[in-house]
């Protein structure tokens, strides 16, 4: 098959997969009320009206109210704007931290030992206590959520890409470009990194979940965005103390948590069925 039959039916099997099309409904969707949470939402989200507190889902707060007024309905639109910034700020860092990483230490053995040991050292702590420990040593805040995040997930991405550029590095290709004196910027970005592009598509997906999920969990254990932030960590924190009267306030910002992560695993499952050769059924 020509690459550009290949290219020509790559669409036509993600258009098949029920995994890519299902993960990219509801991500889209996700996305859509984040973009226009301003028009969706039927209230401020920092409006306290403690008069109206706990109040069940109604006709006016489509979600209800939680213990200090504030419409649920609203805190979770808006909380998917934090949760989307998090989720694609660190997919992107960490793809761009991994690339570097991955292709320095695949294609240069003697820098391979060294950076793989610093990726093992940062491996060897669980993801969200080295996220803990160092929100507790930077401080609360959207920005220090992406860097503590960044760093934790930075190292599954190296790796995936330093295998990657292992398998294909002494391939005929890559060793006749290097043979006509190509540079090896040009032989990695060329010649090495297109090939990293489908397992770095599917990687990302999952770290756009996990980021998602690792910043509900900084949130609810009160070391992620401030308190005052919108965000779905915060929200079902905020109704763990009032969860028998009102399980809605928790109950609707996990629903939305839980959308959002079966939508970008879909799609990853999806995008890795589909890209990768060994998984393909013709």
């Amino acid at each position: 098959m020509s690459d550009a039959v290949a290219r020509a039916t790559w669409p036509r099997r993600l258009g098949r997969s029920r995994n890519v099309v299902t993960g990219a409904l509801i991500v889209t969707l996700v996305v859509l009320g984040a973009l226009f949470a301003g028009a969706v939402s039927t209230h401020n989200p920092r409006r306290l009206d403690p008069a109206n507190r706990l109040k069940p889902p109604s006709a006016q707060n489509y979600l209800g109210t939680d213990e200090f007024g504030r419409d649920v309905w609203s805190l979770v639109v808006h909380g998917s704007q934090v949760s989307l910034i998090v989720g694609a700020t660190t997919m992107a860092l960490t793809s761009l931290g991994g690339i570097v990483v991955g292709l320095v230490a695949g294609y240069y053995r003697r820098l391979d030992i060294v950076l793989m040991r610093v990726m093992d050292g940062l491996m060897a702590f669980p993801a969200i206590l080295l996220a803990i420990a160092l929100m507790a040593a930077r401080g609360s805040g959207v920005g220090n959520v992406i860097f503590a995040l960044s760093v934790v997930y930075t190292p599954r991405t190296a790796m995936l890409i330093r295998s990657t550029v292992l398998s294909i590095r002494e391939l005929d290709y890559v060793l006749a470009a290097r043979a006509l004196g190509r540079r090896d910027l040009a032989i990695a970005f060329r010649h090495i990194l297109p090939n990293c592009i489908g397992p770095l598509l599917v990687q990302g997906s999952f770290i756009f979940a996990y980021a998602i999920l690792a910043e509900a969990i900084l949130g609810f254990l009160g070391v992620g965005v401030p308190p005052y932030v919108p965000s779905w960590g915060n929200v079902i924190a905020s109704g763990k103390n009032v969860i028998r009267e009102a399980f809605w306030v928790s109950l609707f910002p996990g629903l939305a948590l839980t959308l959002s992560g079966l939508g970008l695993n879909l799609l990853g499952d999806g995008l890795r069925d589909t890209l990768d050769p060994r998984l393909r059924v013709p």
